[in-house]
């Protein structure tokens, strides 16, 4: 069998039957590498996050983090356990840190594993502000975006070498290989993994927004943070189709819409009244 042969039908084989189901969406999706070797690893790089890095505690702005953080975890688990998922965050370590730096961001590692940094919290300006960034946060880990955004990348570096092989074996002279190497590469990227990242952030932005709800945080608030987000940003943002996130814009006409169902959602659980 032709060696290139043998690469498309492996990232097949990969691509049928290494896959997970999104709890919240109920689509398949990527997972080339498994949660029991992607949890230790970012438990331990959460760790040495943290020990390299100035953490903030006892402050009012900690405890808000912690606080946030526990909240928008039970309204998780709450939503999960309604919808069939017992047993969902069983590996999960959930664990919520403030860090001294400037950098307008917040993460969350898979597992649990929150950092929110202070330089957001002039944006968040509130509790509820501060509960649109964790629930996105949150969300990301929840839905398993960074194993499928590994699993991507793998099928990303089989498609490279099948690329390779193949103007390879056509006899295709040097010059011109490069040139069919770099277009697969400024393609895949342009169309395949960077939609793919923004529609990973839509995403994370629907599920936060229902799990901010569920946890008593009115989710109109989730557009007026990215209008804050956009002033705060100066315009200097790359268009869209090479951002791996949505524009501003698009991203507050998308909130806005939710925010109804999100309300909705929350009032499958007894929550009617929000922060």
């Amino acid at each position: 069998m032709k060696r290139e042969n043998i690469i498309l039908y492996t990232a097949t084989f990969l691509m049928l039957f290494s896959c997970a189901q999104n709890p919240f969406t109920g689509k398949k999706t990527l997972a080339l590498v498994p949660n029991s070797q992607i949890l230790p690893m970012a438990f331990q790089e959460y760790d040495a996050f943290l020990s390299d890095n100035n953490v903030v505690t006892g402050t009012a702005e900690a405890n808000m983090v912690k606080s946030v953080g526990q909240k928008i975890a039970t309204a998780s688990e709450r939503w999960l356990n309604a919808n069939g998922y017992q047993g969902y965050l069983e590996n999960y370590r959930w664990e919520y840190n403030l860090v001294k730096d400037d950098q307008v961001n917040a993460w969350c590692m898979p597992g649990g594993k929150i950092v929110v940094y202070t330089g957001i919290l002039p944006i968040t300006q509130s509790e509820t502000g501060l509960a649109v960034v964790m629930g996105h946060e949150v969300a990301h880990a929840l839905a398993n975006h960074g194993q499928q955004r590994m699993s991507a990348s793998q099928l990303q570096q089989v498609g490279a070498v099948a690329t390779a092989v193949g103007t390879q074996a056509a006899g295709v002279d040097e010059e011109t290989a490069g040139y069919f190497n770099m277009a697969y590469g400024v393609g895949s990227q342009v169309g395949v993994m960077l939609p793919f990242s923004r529609s990973h952030e839509t995403e994370a932005d629907k599920i936060g927004l229902n799990i901010m709800a569920i946890a008593g945080y009115n989710p109109d608030e989730a557009a007026e943070l990215w209008k804050r987000m956009k002033a705060n940003s100066g315009g200097g943002a790359p268009p869209e189709i090479l951002s791996t996130h949505p524009s501003n814009d698009t991203r507050i006409n998308n909130l806005t819409q939710l925010a109804a169902s999100a309300k909705a959602e929350a009032r499958k659980f007894g929550v009617t009244s929000f922060k």
